[in-house]
């Protein structure tokens, strides 16, 4: 969709037709839509750290993610996919703040210069790592003997992003969600950025993409579970026009309900 943006006429025109706005809600969205994509497609979310682990995150969605967690204060965060461990850290650094919680870290490889890390980290206490598919049976049980009974228990996927993959994590990763807390399959801008030079280039499946992606596992997840809604988080905070989230996890907060 060509899209053409006028400082001087202080204009976002869309595909020829359409104008907003440059300085706009609209205006706003239409630029982080494609702020996304660029930013994607350079690895700016390659460039952070959080208390010395890398985290490749978009930070709105981990400041979110923090307004999340504080609301319910769960007594346990699981997390599919570790990587360099920022995620974990990040996790672990609210619930020492909160004075309540622990993470649990699943990895099929945990590498061994990341272990290392993350077991020499000052938070390492309040975190336990388990290696081994997300959807196997075995993972799956080794999860559960480290859950409390009467436990909050909140769940972030950020393992495979198939949609296959997303789909089971769901279907058996969401059995463990307290009601009222989340299950949040992130990474659905994956649905969108096959059309970046990037996808193109590392990702040969990623002509995909556009149905294999974590945001239609999730819609797909709820149509056939009644105890579940995609539900966005409020802003708990806000003196601004703009009432959506610059993410890249669309549609991404499963919400519990009964």
């Amino acid at each position: 969709m060509p899209i053409v943006i006028d400082e001087k006429t202080q204009e976002v025109v869309v595909d020829g037709g359409d104008r907003f706005p440059l300085y706009s809600k609209e205006g706003f969205r239409l630029l982080s839509d494609l702020w996304l994509k660029v930013g994607w497609d350079q690895k700016h979310l390659y460039t952070f750290t959080w208390l010395g682990r890398p985290i490749i995150q978009n930070p709105e969605d981990m400041i979110r993610m923090q307004e999340v967690i504080y609301t319910l204060k769960p007594d346990v965060i699981i997390e599919t996919g570790i990587a360099h461990g920022g995620s974990l850290i990040f996790y672990a650094s609210l619930c020492k703040a909160m004075e309540k919680g622990r993470v649990i870290g699943v990895d099929i490889e945990i590498r061994p210069h990341n272990r290392k890390a993350i077991e020499a980290h000052e938070l390492f206490s309040y975190l336990t790592l388990i290696e081994g598919s997300s959807v196997s049976a075995k993972t799956i049980e080794t999860v559960r003997s480290h859950i409390k009974a009467g436990e909050k228990i909140l769940v972030i996927l950020d393992s495979c992003h198939d949609y296959a993959h997303v789909l089971k994590e769901l279907e058996l990763y969401s059995l463990l969600v307290t009601a009222g807390s989340y299950i949040v399959a992130t990474d659905g801008s994956q649905e969108y950025l096959n059309v970046t030079p990037r996808a193109q280039v590392q990702y040969p499946q990623c002509a995909t993409w556009g149905q294999n992606n974590p945001k239609r596992a999730a819609e797909d997840f709820v149509k056939g579970n009644a105890d579940f809604v995609i539900e966005e988080p409020k802003f708990l905070f806000s003196e601004s026009v703009v009432d959506f989230r610059i993410t890249h996890w669309p549609s991404a907060f499963i919400k519990r309900v009964k």
